[in-house]
């Protein structure tokens, strides 16, 4: 099945080819490029967005868009060599590159138009538009779901690595009241010993063993039935908030749910809310935490996505390439609107635009996506009604 799926790749880069190749002087078509890792180590998430693009022209269905891929590959060269060829190709539009490690390079090609997957910023960067789910458009979603929830204090943990000042950034542009930043270690061994500092937990435990002491030295009724309840707490007492939000993911996500687990941090009393989801499955059988929150784009959109991907390449696609079909469909919309697209700052709309990924917002050089706010509980995602 990999070999078919190779097959059709190859189908579709000759078949884009060829039909470039004999339309370019055609100034009524829209010509978009493709910027994409088609040969190396991640090849196969340049194929997949490649599919991405074929699916939303094959939607679309306007025979005047002609796709320009290109291969990106995994070295700056290569970079370099496709930003020449689209420019001597007359494309002025691309979709990518995948990998935010070369936006510098894009800058010195001020004539082209880039739209990358990246969501390292939400503010356009020289001639390029990140259209990656970035952390702004998600703190601004967790802060309304907090305000809706009336919490009051919030704590917002991060992992201490080379993105904590870019963390910091974005949490200080959205400007959360009665908060507390709390910076953790990506040692496992350190952060458990952190979150027991945040919560308080040793006091806590004490607090137990000690009323559990007393009331086993008396003899009411009362008391004996208060003294079965703590028996099956592991500590007494709230900790000093009500919500928390963790900008981690994967296994850093999972380590820090583990740790609140094991302090008695509980889903009743405190918020928990977790940025960069993308419906895991595998945190399902993972934490401890049976609900938590999660800010993220349209689910049943996203479904439908990965459903038929898979029914036309046989394969499920990375979450990510949902944002090269809704750039196509991005470009589209301008170009039948007449836009005359020279710069970046062209792509400023007055209204929101509602695309796979749900409803976003490109306006005063910065893209803000309107996510919805979904739950983990019981072992599945659901849309939260709170």
């Amino acid at each position: 099945m990999k070999k078919i799926i190779y097959i059709i790749l190859s189908y579709l880069l000759i078949s884009f080819n060829t039909y470039v190749n004999s339309n370019e002087k055609n100034d009524n078509h829209l010509k978009i490029g493709v910027l994409a890792p088609f040969s190396g180590e991640f090849k196969d998430f340049g194929e997949t967005v490649l599919h991405a693009v074929n699916l939303a022209l094959n939607d679309i269905g306007d025979e005047s868009i002609k796709i320009y891929p290109k291969d990106s590959g995994s070295d700056k060269k290569k970079i370099i060599k496709a930003c020449k060829e689209f420019q001597s190709e007359g494309v002025k539009i691309i979709i990518g590159p995948t990998d935010s490690k070369f936006l510098n390079e894009l800058s010195n090609f001020e004539d082209l138009i880039f739209l990358s997957l990246s969501n390292i910023d939400s503010n356009f960067k020289n001639n390029i538009i990140m259209l990656g789910v970035n952390l702004e458009s998600q703190l601004i979603a967790m802060k309304k779901f907090i305000q809706k929830n009336k919490r009051k204090k919030t704590v917002i943990l991060y992992p201490n690595n080379d993105y904590a000042k870019y963390v910091e950034k974005n949490i200080k542009s959205v400007n959360f009241n009665n908060k507390k930043l709390f910076k953790y270690s990506t040692d496992p061994k350190s952060l458990t010993n952190q979150i027991e500092k945040l919560t308080n937990y040793k006091q806590r435990k004490i607090n137990l063993e000690t009323r559990i002491k007393k009331l086993e030295e008396s003899e009411f009724s009362q008391d004996s039935r208060e003294l079965q309840k703590l028996k099956q707490k592991h500590t007494l007492g709230k900790v000093n908030f009500d919500s928390i939000i963790i900008i981690d993911f994967g296994s850093g996500l999972k380590s820090v749910l583990t740790s609140l687990a094991y302090t008695d941090v509980l889903e009743k009393d405190v918020l928990i809310i977790a940025a960069n989801q993308w419906f895991d499955d595998s945190i399902l059988n993972e934490t401890s935490i049976s609900n938590f929150y999660f800010p993220s784009v349209d689910l049943k959109n996203f479904n439908r996505f990965k459903k038929k991907f898979y029914d036309t390449f046989d394969y499920k696609p990375n979450d990510v390439t949902i944002l090269s079909y809704d750039s196509v469909g991005l470009i589209y919309y301008l170009w039948k609107k007449n836009v005359k697209i020279n710069s970046v700052k062209d792509f400023n709309m007055k209204n929101d635009i509602k695309g796979k990924i749900g409803k976003f917002r490109i306006s005063e050089n910065k893209v803000i996506q309107k996510l919805n706010i979904y739950q983990l509980d019981q072992n599945t995602f659901v849309k939260s009604n709170l």
